[in-house]
């Protein structure tokens, strides 16, 4: 309690960091994580929870992600929450960062894990107004700096930036790498263009061997492997910096049952010869309605991609769309039930997010046993 009489004294905390547009909008806030200067995609995220598993996707990698959220850091960072072994993504901005999580399965804070991988962070800063220049005007390149560097010095570098083309060559896994299960039904090649933990998860719980090789693996590489199905993993950056793996999909289909998540419906739209193209502002959060067109009924899906199949691309083409963004209609999955290979934009593996989806590992288990298109 604070008596009418009593002297009130305020610390008034000085500015340290800033982010910079190439307009010229100037955003101040507070440094958390690896203090670092960065430029980077601005881009954001709608999800209530699930920063750990955003900050450890590799298809964040040269991100910066403004969380829509106000809150962020207060249930701390669990060891079991991993999407990967090392955090790739460029930077996240907040409204408010709590550096004393209450969570019992919490081992260490947000900022630290940010800081022992060179994440950047900035806090304070009025998210809701970014979030909405970022609806309004497209995902661009962000300037992350110190408080005071000047406006034109900022905008020179903002000018002289080049979006780097080898996202998804640094997420790969450099070597094939075995994710082995008692008594596997199934032995399933996963190409790695950035691949999340949890799809691994999903596919070891259905008693999938999973064997994940490189994104740039060859078609011969991988039938030498003698896979039951082919997967397709998510990834970061543009779906036509990877031609490699585009190359070996087309190879490949028709040989074995193909399953393609995110970066990986991509790929297999390209594969087919359609054609993909950049959204204005992506699509990144936890509640995306979708309408399956094969069953009528609406899935909530977790969602994260800057690209999206174009729609008209697939009439010529031997892949028909089977999942429809209810929001803005752009392609979330596909099929080519001749060639038993389908794929969807969206996450059904999650984490974070609804579970609606799951079904669609059960689909790819019934077409390596042999199965038609409507398990």
């Amino acid at each position: 309690m604070r008596f009418a009489h009593e002297e009130v004294t305020t610390v008034k905390r000085e500015f340290e960091s800033k982010i910079l547009l190439g307009d010229g909008q100037e955003y101040y806030g507070y440094s958390f994580g690896a203090n670092k200067e960065k430029i980077l995609e601005l881009v954001f995220n709608t999800s209530m929870a699930g920063y750990q598993e955003l900050l450890s996707d590799p298809s964040y990698t040269d991100q910066a992600v403004v969380m829509t959220y106000p809150l962020i850091g207060n249930y701390g960072m669990a060891p079991e929450d991993y999407e990967s072994d090392a955090p790739t993504i460029g930077a996240l901005i907040v409204r408010e960062y709590n550096d004393m999580p209450s969570h019992y399965r919490s081992a260490e804070t947000l900022g630290a894990v940010m800081e022992r991988y060179g994440v950047a962070g900035i806090a304070g800063v009025d998210t809701r107004r970014l979030a909405r220049s970022v609806r309004d005007l497209g995902s661009r390149p962000v300037l992350l700096t110190a408080a005071d560097t000047p406006l034109e010095k900022g905008l020179a570098m903002l000018n002289d930036y080049t979006p780097p083309a080898d996202a998804v060559s640094r997420v790969s896994c450099p070597a094939p790498r075995l994710f082995d299960v008692p008594k596997a039904r199934f032995h399933v090649v996963a190409v790695d263009c950035g691949m999340k933990r949890n799809i691994v998860r999903s596919l070891n719980a259905r008693g999938c061997r999973v064997t994940a090789v490189p994104w740039n693996t060859s078609a011969d590489a991988i039938r030498a492997m003698k896979p039951d199905g082919v997967f397709l993993s998510n990834g970061p950056g543009d779906p036509q910096d990877v031609p490699e793996t585009i190359a070996a999909v087309r190879s490949l289909l028709g040989e074995y049952p193909l399953f393609g998540i995110c970066l990986g419906h991509q790929v297999l739209a390209l594969a087919c010869g359609a054609k993909t193209y950049k959204l204005k502002f992506g699509h990144r959060g936890g509640n995306h309605p979708v309408k399956n067109m094969l069953t009528g009924k609406i899935e909530i899906t977790s969602q994260n991609h800057s690209y999206a199949v174009d729609a008209d691309s697939l009439l010529p083409t031997p892949l028909s769309v089977t999942h429809v963004n209810l929001l803005d209609g752009t392609v979330e999955g596909m099929e080519c039930a001749a060639e038993r290979a389908f794929s969807v934009q969206y996450h059904p593996e999650s984490a974070p997010g609804p579970q609606d989806s799951a079904y669609l590992f059960d689909r790819f288990l019934y077409l390596m046993e042999g199965g038609a298109r409507h398990a």
